[in-house]
């Protein structure tokens, strides 16, 4: 494609798999969800069918569920329910959770697409010549890749979607373990093959490895069901989501790079567009930069707290909980082919760093004011901490006018400058 002789009239001219899978991408929407099922089904799956989940699965979680959504609720004052009804525990194949999980982020991709390219070439008027055609291209190569740009996107959107939930299916154990929210529903989903193939890695007793998800994602349902909890941190991702400055000049090099005689093009073309740096750029804008201290503050705040939740709840009910804690948290901070999807695209960087960030913070409260302080962290939107307060929790406790005792052994710094940020929106 390299070549600029086919561009002077028909661009794809000896080419008919490009002008084939062009003149597909001019009928799509702002995201192939079609591709993205496609590729996210096919990582999911590895290429074999699935077994059907065992009905006896879910007898066994529902008790489990029972158990913890009652011990969650003792600990934390929270209901771990958004209807009322309890919640339920839904055994589901990787292919099953890939279908569920494609729903429920599609708002953060559209926005994202919205963003990119707010309206496919030719939309608002049917009379605008095809942009393949060498009317429309003139025979200037450079008028011709910008509209092949634009309907390119959502082929790239829907297959960048697809690589991220495609290898998040290969790992996630529940529907937290990214904390993002979710469809309102108090229908939470277990991926029992990526339980059984952890357990089994560690020697793990079986439902000690059920009931410690169990409670993580109770947890993370009652926190990220507090309904100014949830609205913030939407709000925070959307924004970053349409946040992003892409360089099409970067994506029109890589396509340029694309040799229809050096092997299977589509395999060529699935290598691109399952990089999200080749869409999106690999900086992010001055708006991205600005929102992130506050969504990674949020996020630090939700996982430390559900850390510290499980801890306390955990030990009294999993007799290996100090060994499936430990192999869990290992776990989770080993880099894994969607962690570069996760950052990129959502701005959520789960690396230990965050965590133990959070587990500071909780710590912090608890160690100046007691476990009861922790209460406020969900009473009112107001009340959730500003970056700076997340790192010095005793400016969180001051804020709301909690009483406390310094640690004997905290050092006052002598500036003080920086810590007055208190742009928590």
């Amino acid at each position: 494609m390299s070549d600029p002789g086919p561009l002077g009239g028909d661009p794809f001219k000896g080419l008919p798999f490009f002008g084939d899978l062009a003149k597909m991408l001019q009928k799509q929407g702002p995201v192939s969800w079609d591709a993205a099922a496609q590729l996210a089904l096919s990582i999911a799956s590895g290429g074999v069918s699935e077994a059907n989940v065992d009905p006896m699965e879910r007898i066994t979680l529902e008790q489990l569920a029972r158990v913890a959504e009652l011990q969650v609720a003792d600990a934390s004052g929270l209901s771990p329910s958004h209807t009322g009804r309890g919640v339920t525990v839904l055994p589901v194949t990787r292919t099953q959770w890939v279908q569920r999980s494609l729903e429920a982020y599609r708002p953060l991709f559209e926005h994202l697409a919205s963003s990119l390219n707010p309206e496919p070439p030719g939309a608002a008027d049917p009379g605008v010549p095809d942009p393949l055609s060498p009317e429309a291209a003139g025979g200037d190569p450079s008028a011709f890749l910008a509209p092949l740009m634009a309907m390119i996107g959502p082929m790239m959107l829907g297959m960048t979607a697809g690589s991220m939930i495609g290898h998040l299916s290969r790992r996630s154990f529940g529907q937290y373990d990214l904390p993002v929210p979710r469809p309102e529903s108090d229908e939470l989903l277990l991926v029992v093959a990526n339980l059984d193939e952890f357990g089994e890695e560690w020697s793990l007793p079986r439902d000690d490895v059920r009931l410690w998800v169990c409670l993580h994602e109770i947890a993370h349902h009652a926190v990220l069901g507090v309904p100014h909890v949830r609205s913030r941190l939407e709000d925070l991702l959307t924004r970053y989501v349409s946040g992003f400055d892409p360089d099409p000049g970067a994506l029109e090099s890589r396509l340029g790079g694309l040799d229809p005689a050096g092997g299977d093009p589509m395999a060529q073309l699935q290598d691109v567009l399952g990089d999200p740096e080749a869409l999106l750029g690999a900086v992010r804008s001055p708006d991205q930069r600005e929102l992130l201290p506050r969504l990674e503050a949020l996020v630090a705040v939700v996982v430390g707290y559900v850390d510290h939740l499980m801890d306390a709840v955990g030990g009294r009910l999993i007799g290996s909980y100090g060994q499936v804690t430990e192999a869990l948290r290992r776990r989770r901070v080993t880099a894994d082919e969607s962690d570069r999807f996760v950052e990129r695209l959502l701005g959520l960087e789960l690396g230990q760093d965050q965590y133990e960030r959070g587990a500071a913070f909780v710590g912090g409260v608890v160690d100046r004011a007691g476990e009861a302080a922790l209460e406020r962290l969900w009473a009112d939107e107001a009340d959730l901490p500003t970056p700076a307060e997340v790192d010095a929790p005793g400016l969180w406790l001051a804020r709301l006018g909690v009483d406390f005792e310094l640690p004997a052994d905290l050092e006052v710094p002598d500036d003080l400058s920086g810590l007055d940020d208190s742009d928590g929106a």
